[in-house]
């Protein structure tokens, strides 16, 4: 019965056209992180965290159904109030296409542990208060199948309004950089993570490309065989000392390591 509502769970996504921007992300170009094509990511969500009276980008994260958001597990911290903002592009400016949005339920990961990131679990669920209007900025990406990996140098892209660089400014404009898939065996040499990256997690970049504060919980996207975009991994963590260090790729939370688990809770909350 469980399979049957999850096919109908993912056939449901796909009526919403998941995966197929209606702006094309410019992928051309890209050699270290820019600026992303206006609303190329329509998936991509802001969530804040308030401060006082006002909100603070804290976080990524993607719209993956009508009323969930998939982000990581270090991005809540109990107590904290969020909201998500879906359809934004540059910070500093009212667009018109940005929807906020209340959160009703907050779900972690039940082995998700703070104190032991290296294990693995970094995901977080965030059902939405209503509905999204999906149009030509807000959409949904695509969820990989159970199980898949990607072949090492996939070519896949990272997005997010993070630090630009190690202790560097935040971006108004989301950014998108090209981050090519790094496969577990190498990944997991001595002179790269070691031990603390498992078969859950996947790996992207390790050159002067990567991730950086900011940009946790937010997508790593990868064109399917199909045309349309899936999210392949959630960005977990990077090198402590520096974000781009060598070696040291981004890590993401394997999203296909962990479809059974989304799918229950998007069933069942």
């Amino acid at each position: 019965m469980l399979q049957i509502l999850i096919i109908l769970l993912f056939q449901t996504v796909f009526v919403f056209g998941c995966g197929t921007p209606a702006v094309k992300p410019d992928t051309n170009r890209i050699v270290n992180g820019v600026d992303a094509r206006p609303h190329s990511w329509p998936w991509q969500i802001s969530l804040q965290v308030k401060h006082g009276s006002r909100y603070h980008h804290t976080c990524g994260g993607t719209l993956i159904g009508p009323r969930w958001v998939l982000t990581a597990g270090h991005c809540i911290w109990p107590g904290d109030v969020y909201r998500v903002l879906i359809g934004e592009h540059d910070m500093s400016v009212g667009e018109g296409t940005e929807q906020i949005h209340e959160i009703l339920r907050i779900v972690v990961h039940p082995d998700w542990d703070i104190d032991h990131v290296a294990k693995g679990n970094d995901l977080t669920l965030l059902k939405l208060d209503k509905s999204p209007i999906m149009n030509d900025s807000v959409g949904v990406a695509c969820l990989p199948q159970a199980g898949e990996i990607l072949a090492h140098g996939t070519p896949c892209y990272i997005t997010g309004w993070g630090n630009l660089y190690t202790h560097g400014p935040m971006p108004d404009k989301l950014q998108q950089a090209l981050l090519p898939v790094v496969e577990y065996s190498e990944c997991s040499r001595s002179d790269w993570w070691g031990n603390v990256v498992k078969t859950t997690m996947v790996c992207a970049g390790g050159d002067i490309v990567s991730g950086c504060n900011g940009d946790s919980g937010g997508p790593l996207n990868c064109l399917g065989q199909d045309g349309r975009w899936y999210i392949q991994g959630v960005t977990s963590f990077v090198s402590s000392s520096i974000c781009n260090e060598v070696k040291k790729p981004t890590v993401f939370t394997r999203t296909s390591a962990f479809t059974e688990w989304i799918s229950e809770v998007m069933l069942h909350y």
